[in-house]
């Protein structure tokens, strides 16, 4: 078999001895570089084009060095100076393994060089091509089984920083993100000399190093934040990983710009959007060898959104800041033309897209840690508490440190609201409205209704409606509303009739006791146990408001909840006695040794 590649490169020495079998065409075809993906590498290619009754067809040549290629039994000739051409586009770069950016730049060449198209599988979106991929994929050390299409992410993400220096992991809420980017990172360890540095809101420290801890054990962690934090950056590179707050990190960045990064990953990163904000700039500052920006609403107001994103993953992609706002004006045209080159770095899966890969019910904890602030005023309220009731005090001290987790400004008014309910509001002990607990609530609720999605939250304290509404301004548009001991049972279902036919985002602020049973919620897709209760009865009721028959997609359901206080102690009790299984033992009681561990357990500094 003629091996075309061993023949002359140039066209004139091909006529001087032309292979037998072929005969030679005289007429010049014009010139083309193909961009193409095959085996999960970039190439280019140098084509002929030859158009016949109107319809193109694209002919290779042997290698980017022929001026000539084969079109059946004829040899048709390029343009002598064409594998000089491609090769100067190229500026060096290897036709066979391009970087996804280099690719890219060559689409976007307008020197009047020879033009540039790309297959529909270079321009495949990272969801069509995380699909077909195998549903199993091997991770070394990984504690968890992955759902085939946590596993399908993981894998796409893989082979796509084989071509780029970042990615957008935009999975919906819910999908596990934080559990592929663990897997992602085991399979490509960091050291310790340029560890992995996760950037995210102080309410979901303490999430990371639970899900490490539980998921990539082997992934040593380190914590910068807080009075006890390093002041040189040779404190940073004592770990695979370190984790640290948006406002931490702009605050230090001397120290997290003083060396090079093998991962920079910002989840929430819809904080850094804003491209004059200082989080965008800081974080833009910090090398790296790879960059993840995590988020489920990767676009909310304008295309910048995307530019910022995406030039933080991708440097330079998108071009500069002042040419993306020129040629990319907020417009559909301008964004289908954007989507071509950004689609294929962006994995963005709804719960709808995997349903048929997830159990009904996704359950996920939450754990948050108090800021210094909240700690302070966690230990005054109990010292406090146990000194004015001696007696009945650690009773009393339980409900007190429950209602300051729930929020700081709740002030239990009458003694014979035993249970907190009515608990009103007092603005005046200097606390924030926006307490860990709050931000990461109005986190979920943004993504949630960004996404169309509609929420369900339980509070056992009727006044946190009205904070988490105060806290929700400027979130998109949506239906709200509440149901609580206040409320009159004839109206009831009229609430839930209007959440349901509302098109569009909503919340639905739900007092466990009040409306825990006898309600059909099945329109609303996540629910958020704001406060945790004694009773896991209570609780798996109050769920079921939502997971139940009638339900046509995965229910995920979050349970926040502070680490080392009495919030702990509750999830620990009710996981016990759900273990249990004892119908003869009241579930709601609460016996000594609860209590005792309740006001003993101390949170500590951040």
């Amino acid at each position: 078999m003629l091996e075309l590649e061993k023949l002359p490169t140039s066209f004139t020495d091909l006529m001087n001895s032309p292979p037998s079998g072929f005969s030679i065409s005289d007429r010049i075809l014009d010139a083309e570089v193909r961009i193409d993906r095959l085996d999960g590498n970039i190439n280019a290619r140098l084509v002929g084009v030859r158009t016949v009754k109107g319809r193109r067809r694209l002919l290779d040549t042997p290698s980017y060095e022929h001026a000539w290629v084969k079109d059946g039994d004829v040899l048709r000739p390029l343009p002598a100076d064409a594998p000089d051409i491609f090769k100067s586009m190229l500026g060096g770069s290897d036709p066979e393994n391009l970087a996804f950016k280099a690719a890219i730049d060559l689409l976007r060449d307008e020197k009047g060089n020879l033009p540039v198209s790309a297959t529909e599988g270079f321009q495949t979106s990272g969801t069509e091509a995380a699909a077909p991929l195998p549903g199993t994929v091997e991770v070394p050390k990984l504690q968890a089984t992955l759902y085939p299409y946590q596993a399908k992410g993981v894998e796409w993400m893989r082979r796509t920083l084989k071509n780029t220096s970042g990615l957008i992991l935009a999975d919906e809420m819910g999908l596990g993100k934080t559990l592929q980017i663990i897997a992602l990172l085991l399979m490509d360890k960091p050291p310790e000399s340029a560890p992995a540095l996760v950037v995210c809101p102080t309410s979901l420290i303490a999430n990371w190093v639970r899900e490490i801890g539980q998921f990539g054990p082997s992934l040593s962690i380190h914590v910068h934040r807080g009075p006890s934090r390093t002041g040189v950056f040779r404190g940073l590179q004592q770990s695979n990983m370190v984790i640290t707050t948006y406002d931490t990190m702009v605050n230090d960045i001397a120290l997290f710009s003083a060396f090079e990064w093998s991962w920079v990953i910002c989840d929430e990163a819809q904080a850094i959007k804003n491209p004059d904000s200082n989080r965008r700039k800081a974080i833009a500052s910090i090398p790296r060898r790879k960059a993840i920006p995590m988020t489920g609403t990767p676009v909310e107001n304008t295309l910048l959104d995307l530019w910022s994103l995406t030039d933080f993953a991708i440097p330079g992609l998108l071009g500069t800041r002042r040419e993306f706002e020129t040629d990319h004006p907020d417009s559909l045209e301008a964004a289908a033309e954007l989507g071509r080159i950004t689609d294929p770095v962006i994995l963005k899966r709804r719960v709808s897209d995997v349903a048929d890969d997830l159990p009904e019910r996704i359950d996920i904890d939450l754990p948050l840690d108090l800021d210094e602030g909240l700690v302070d005023h966690y230990r005054a309220v109990r010292e406090e508490t146990l000194e004015r009731y001696p007696v009945a005090g650690a009773l009393v001290a339980t409900l007190q440190l429950q209602l300051v987790c729930a929020h700081p400004w709740l002030r239990q008014t009458r003694m014979e609201d035993v249970d907190g309910e009515f608990a009103e509001l007092d603005r005046s002990s200097g606390q924030s409205l926006m307490t860990p607990k709050m931000q990461r609530t109005i986190e979920l609720l943004h993504e949630a209704f960004a996404n169309g999605r509609k929420v369900i939250i339980f509070a056992l304290f009727n006044r946190i409606g009205d904070l988490i509404r105060e806290a929700a301004k400027g979130l998109p548009e949506a239906f709200w509303g509440a149901i609580n001991g206040s409320t009159d049972q004839s109206d009831r279902q009229t609430i839930i009739d209007e959440f349901t036919a509302h098109n569009g985002p909503g919340c639905l602020i739900l007092n466990p006791k009040a409306a825990g049973a006898g309600l059909n919620i099945t329109v609303a897709t996540i629910v958020i146990h704001y406060t945790p209760v004694w009773n896991p009865a209570l609780e798996a009721q109050a769920s079921a408001r939502a997971h139940r028959r009638g339900q046509t997609l995965p229910v995920t359901v979050y349970r926040l909840f502070y680490e080392d206080t009495v919030e702990r102690v509750m999830l620990d009790r009710s996981a016990w006695k759900q273990e249990l299984g004892n119908e003869i033992m009241p579930l709601a009681t609460r016996d000594r040794e609860d209590i005792d561990r309740a006001l003993a357990i101390q949170p500590g500094k951040p």
